[in-house]
């Protein structure tokens, strides 16, 4: 008898995790409580996959052997909690692929820098012609590479929510940038709770497998006395100490691997700020432990175009920049875009808040700030914080409304600074969404 597979979720996590479920024989069941996607409806469609959106058929359901769950679904779903008091399993998708592949995996998790660090590491790895997928956050499904389109190397993104579920999976090369709070309302409002999702990422590692970390970051270092790794570790900071396997010397990048010392100046590489030299260390970390050729990892560093939504240079408009960080969605991202940008400032914040302390960014607001412009449906708690604080303050309901408030009160020589320090779907469909609609905006000016 076929093991059923329920899958909740039809997303690209959930509809890539049908489509490998029923290629290794499975009774597949794919259930959204909201609607599906045309693509994904067609991908499920052509490969005889049952599904359902707009509600949960808990009999459908709850008769599973296994179930893989899409990230973005809390355990405090009815459909889960009842699914977890009956004892079944519940798995998330890049568990489940990782069953079903040998292939090297660069694995990278943190509050802030994943995404860029994640897409720079791939493009090193593209360069060198290595055969290399992109998975997790960004880019196509692992589970539907993996039935489909099978790689030697996955580079993938993974939040606090996708190592949740992940237990016999196992990291080659783990990075873990930063921890500063996020998500906070999924985590019992518990930082610990947090913390421990992050550190998931050592999971099954052993001595032969890589662990690359930020070594400045005071949580991680207080963590590491916990967990203490099997793997060998991989630290790095912006300044030399003799631990460090990643450091910047004398305007000089270098890093320290069992395959020998790579350098490179500073002024070489393509992303600015400090952030994107943690970002950027980490990336060059991974490829030196790949053995990947210098001239190459060097050609990718000083080559590498950046990321849509972070930090993107949007339109210089009489006198006054504009900047999209819409994937800013917690406080400690935006705390690095302010410290990045030297000018004055309009500051465009708001969105869905996930347990926000403001408190982080407050010094640098009151520092470099001419207005705040709050983009939300509810900016009760941005003005409580705020309030007083800084001298012009709006409200927005709309995109259009924001970024026309921001062109009156910015002066010439001012930035613009989208980078809302929440989550986006009070207002839009996602990040992607919020960022593509300031662009819109800045460009109809």
């Amino acid at each position: 008898m076929k093991k059923r597979m329920v899958i909740l979720g039809a997303g690209e996590s959930g509809a890539g995790a049908s489509v490998l479920a029923k290629a290794k024989g499975y009774d597949v069941f794919v259930s959204d409580y909201g609607s599906i996607l045309p693509k994904y409806k067609q991908i499920m469609d052509e490969r005889g996959i049952l599904w359902e959106e707009g509600g949960h058929t808990e009999s459908a359901i709850l008769n599973a052997d296994e179930i893989i769950k899409s990230p973005g679904i809390p355990d405090k779903a009815p459909v889960v909690r009842k699914a977890m008091e009956r004892g079944i399993p519940i798995i998330s998708e890049i568990e489940f692929a990782g069953r079903y592949t040998d292939a090297t995996m660069i694995c990278i998790t943190g509050s802030n820098g994943k995404t860029t660090t994640t897409l720079l590491t791939y493009h090193i790895l593209k360069e060198a012609w290595l055969d290399v997928g992109l998975a997790g956050n960004v880019g196509n499904s692992l589970a539907f590479q993996v039935a489909e389109s099978p790689h030697a190397y996955y580079v993938i993104e993974l939040s606090s929510f996708q190592l949740d579920n992940m237990y016999e999976f196992k990291a080659d090369i783990a990075v873990l940038l930063n921890i500063t709070p996020d998500h906070l309302d999924r985590y019992q409002h518990c930082m610990q709770n947090y913390i421990d999702a992050k550190f998931r990422i050592l999971r099954n590692q052993t001595e032969k497998d890589a662990f690359i970390y930020w070594n400045d970051d005071p949580i991680i270092r207080k963590e590491m006395e916990r967990h203490r790794p099997k793997a060998t570790t991989y630290p790095f900071s912006d300044t030399f100490h003799p631990e460090l396997k990643g450091y910047i010397k004398e305007k000089q990048m270098i890093i320290q691997t069992l395959n020998g010392t790579f350098t490179m100046d500073q002024e070489a590489i393509a992303l600015r700020g400090t952030h994107n030299l943690y970002n950027t260390m980490a990336a060059g970390i991974a490829a030196k432990i790949l053995d990947i050729r210098d001239e190459k990892i060097r050609a990718s560093l000083s080559g590498f175009p950046g990321v849509a939504h972070r930090l993107e240079m949007v339109a210089r408009i009489r006198g006054v920049d504009y900047i999209n960080d819409s994937k800013a969605t917690n406080v400690n991202s935006c705390w690095y875009a302010l410290q990045s940008i030297n000018t004055r400032m309009v500051l465009i914040l708001g969105g869905t808040d996930k347990g926000n302390d403001y408190s982080e960014i407050e010094a640098l607001v009151l520092k470099k700030v001419r207005a705040l412009i709050f983009l939300g449906v509810d900016n009760r708690k941005l003005h409580a914080f705020f309030d007083g604080k800084i001298a012009r303050i709006e409200d927005a309901g709309s995109m259009e409304e924001a970024v026309n408030k921001a062109y009156r009160l910015a002066e010439k020589g001012d930035t613009v600074l989208l980078s809302p320090c929440c989550a986006s779907f009070d207002l839009f469909d996602n990040y992607e969404d919020r960022g593509d609609q300031f662009k819109k905006c800045v460009r109809n000016l």
